[in-house]
């Protein structure tokens, strides 16, 4: 594409002509620029990719945009911007010629639910015949075609890139995961959203929006991007009328406004609420009409994503019956709720969540399907959010019968002081250190919650979910949640056996 062409809509200054540039890409990352590159210099927490310019244009770079000038080959032009990441979206969207346009776009916000939410919807519109791709913590999808992603939602030039990968693939609907911070940020300027979906809002990544009310704030963002007619249809925004702050959101868009919830005043409300160690069934109401809905996702919690989901699909016209029928046969997300039982009735349950809320939703699941002991194995994530520490060790104490805290990735920050923040608390409370351990060791950790558990008891690992590394300090080592608990049973095993063959 034209450089000049590529630029038009940005307010920039360059001593060079640049009608005569041909861009064959776009990056942010030097190492992925290749001959004839635009490489954008980006500004984040721990880099700056004004530092990277020399590599990039040593690999090949057209041209650079940056927000100051450069010392460069002088025949390398330097456009200067105000700001490079809204410039990305920019012309992100330009150069994939805006494929947001073209699709349906739901956007998914909220503490909590997210993934499912977009995984649900994805399997029901494409169970229904619509074909439909998924942005988010799981990577991108649509068809047979993966890729993984680094970012809930993934930078602009990203995202742009995966919608155009679904318009060429043919598809109706797009299903995005959006975070506070993406939308913060600004990754998602330029998406012309169908719809928006509002799960919760409850303390998480006060680390980076400071107070709840900011967190709120750059959630909020995506209800105030919905614009009229979009696609020919007017957009139509879906909130948790049961979450107070749902109203924050409904007075800022002119969207089309549907509320579920367990609230009389919902647009489609559940009731009569039956949860199994396996399963989930409730009554739903909507437009004077009941239906009862079976599914293998237990929780109260799940019951809100599935409300959220029948909000979206009697918004697009789906006949009522048509769509839960889809939505009972969805199995549920890798990590979320995984369960499985031991030989010696031990019952996993291995869970991505990582917020306070998020814990005692799923502690309060368990309680109500085991009638035996709860292990529970978690850690907090090093470089992030310090305040909900306490708080999660203290539900992690109220809502199960032994915590063991141990570390999740600790990045940059000290191991130590991550776990005493967590047990902060219990010192100033007095709680017995025989109420609870403390193995910084993830797999150790895993493991004494394992050993300790007998048959009708449960041990919740929680926090990773589907993730297959650890971060400690700069090292990226493999590890996941259910292979090791899955390790341990196979090493008791085999420890049995041979016990076994040695007894006269």
């Amino acid at each position: 594409m034209n450089l000049e062409v590529l630029l038009s809509a940005l307010d920039y200054s360059c001593a060079y002509q640049l009608h005569h540039i041909a861009i064959q890409n776009i990056s942010f990352d030097s190492r992925t620029v290749r001959l004839g590159d635009l490489f954008v210099c980006l500004t984040g927490h721990l880099e700056d990719g004004h530092r990277y310019a020399d590599d990039a244009i040593r690999r090949g770079a057209a041209a650079i945009l940056a927000e100051r000038e450069l010392e460069v080959p002088s025949a390398v032009p330097v456009i200067v911007v105000p700001d490079t990441r809204a410039a990305l979206a920019t012309i992100a969207a330009r150069y994939y010629d805006h494929p947001s346009r073209k699709l349906k776009l739901i956007g998914v916000t909220g503490t909590n639910g997210k993934t499912t939410s977009v995984h649900l919807l994805e399997h029901i519109l494409n169970r229904l015949g619509h074909l439909t791709g998924s942005v988010g913590t799981m990577g991108m999808k649509v068809g047979k075609h993966f890729e993984k992603t680094q970012n809930t939602t993934p930078e602009s030039l990203e995202i742009q890139r995966h919608l155009a990968a679904m318009v060429q693939s043919g598809a109706e609907y797009a299903v995005i995961e959006a975070s506070s911070h993406a939308l913060a940020m600004g990754r998602l300027r330029h998406c012309d959203f169908h719809a928006a979906i509002f799960t919760n809002l409850t303390h998480d990544h006060l680390d980076y929006h400071k107070t709840m009310t900011a967190y709120r704030d750059a959630k909020k963002l995506l209800f105030t991007s919905l614009r009229p007619a979009t696609n020919g249809q007017a957009p139509f925004a879906v909130l948790n009328c049961d979450d107070p702050w749902s109203e924050d959101y409904a007075s800022a868009t002119h969207a089309t406004i549907l509320r579920y919830g367990l609230s009389k005043g919902a647009d489609v409300r559940a009731s009569d609420i039956r949860i199994t160690p396996s399963s989930t069934s409730f009554t739903v109401t909507t437009n004077g009409r009941q239906r009862t809905v079976k599914w293998q996702l237990p929780g109260h919690h799940n019951v809100y994503n599935a409300l959220a989901a029948i909000c979206t699909g009697l918004a697009e016209n789906i006949p009522l019956d048509r769509f839960i029928s889809a939505l009972e046969e969805f199995r549920g997300v890798e990590g979320r709720f995984d369960s499985f039982q031991s030989e010696t009735g031990v019952t996993v349950i291995v869970d991505y969540a990582h917020t306070p809320d998020a814990l005692q939703q799923l502690l309060v699941t368990v309680r109500r399907v085991i009638s035996g002991q709860i292990y529970c194995v978690f850690g907090c994530e090093g470089d992030r959010d310090t305040e909900k520490r306490p708080i999660m060790a203290q539900i992690a104490l109220e809502y199960s019968s032994y915590p063991i805290l141990t570390l999740d990735h600790t990045r940059n920050e000290d191991p130590e002081r991550i776990l005493h923040d967590m047990i902060l608390g219990y010192d100033q409370n007095g709680v017995s250190p025989a109420r609870y351990a403390v193995i910084p060791d993830r797999r150790a950790a895993i493991w004494a919650a394992l050993e300790r558990a007998g048959q009708g008891d449960a041990v919740v690992i929680a926090g990773k979910g589907h993730e297959t590394v650890q971060i400690i300090g700069s090292t990226v080592r493999p590890f996941n949640d259910k292979q090791v608990a899955l390790d341990f049973f196979k090493h008791e095993a085999t420890s049995t056996t041979k016990q076994k063959l040695l007894v006269p």
